[in-house]
């Protein structure tokens, strides 16, 4: 059988550009639908639906090209793979998007935050929001929202690939 297991950086990689060429159709839509400073649970619900539907659909697919056998360690493996190069496409669409789709959307972004968070706390007085103002535009910046979209990216493939591979693995029987 070791010499017939499929390679998961195959899947890896072809989930991979599923997961983020899905990612970039969904990132489009909001921004025609003027929801790209939008930052709601619903929205966050969606995309970890998206990224949650083919990184277990990439680990299924591995375990029936498997001979329908599946570790754990082989569903982390796919789904990180996937989560990687699926954020990879994402990063480089947000690095696009940032500097020539819209060049302003780190200042608009920035004002958006501020309007919510003056909103949600009324009582502030100018110097918090000062504040609070200057530690996001530590956080803003396009390279240092990159890595940590591309870590935050993943750490959510780790947990859905090893819970991907607790519900969907199997093992040889021994009998």
């Amino acid at each position: 059988m070791e010499e017939n297991q499929p390679k998961t950086g195959k899947f890896s990689r072809n989930y991979g550009i599923i997961l983020g060429v899905l990612s970039i159709v969904f990132a489009f839509m909001l921004y025609v639908a003027g929801l790209q400073y939008e930052q709601s649970i619903s929205l966050f619900i969606v995309n970890l639906s998206i990224m949650s539907g083919v990184i277990i659909f990439g680990i299924y697919k591995f375990r029936e090209a498997n001979g329908n056998l599946l570790t754990i360690s082989e569903a982390i493996k796919v789904g990180i793979g996937i989560a990687l190069v699926g954020t990879i496409i994402g990063v480089i669409y947000q690095m696009i998007f940032i500097n020539f789709i819209e060049p302003d959307f780190i200042a608009n972004m920035m004002e958006a935050q501020k309007m919510e968070m003056i909103t949600q706390n009324p009582n502030m007085s100018q110097k918090e929001i000062d504040t609070a103002v200057s530690m996001m535009e530590k956080f803003s910046g396009p390279f240092l929202s990159a890595a940590i979209g591309l870590i935050g990216g993943l750490f959510l493939g780790l947990i859905i690939s090893f819970i991907g591979g607790l519900i969907l693995k199997k093992q040889e029987s021994s009998y």
